[in-house]
């Protein structure tokens, strides 16, 4: 295998598409995944952002059997804050955030 498909590949693995309420795919590129108060956190960047604004979608890992999960939206804003906190801390050298 070359090198070029090699990284092609690593790409490939970091796009997830996930199918909103209204049946429409989204693709979105896998950023992070943490763990907090037992319960896992997925961060993702919406691949066609249509605001451009780089905004991140935090959404809760809830398993449905072994080989299947669910992402659920995050109702409490302590936790989605928490999970964003720890977020920026790790990728504090690979992104400019904005407060």
């Amino acid at each position: 295998m070359s090198d070029f498909d090699e990284t092609l590949n690593e790409e490939e693995l970091n796009i997830i598409t996930l199918t909103d309420e209204d049946g429409t795919d989204k693709d979105f590129e896998f950023l992070d995944l943490i763990d907090l108060d037992d319960k896992e956190y997925v961060v993702l960047l919406p691949v066609e952002n249509e605001d451009e604004d780089g905004e991140v979608i935090i959404l809760e890992v809830h398993p449905l059997d072994e080989e299947n999960e669910e992402y659920l939206s995050i109702e409490d804003a302590n936790t989605l804050n928490k999970v964003f906190e720890i977020f920026k801390e790790r990728f504090k050298d690979d992104f400019n955030f904005v407060d």
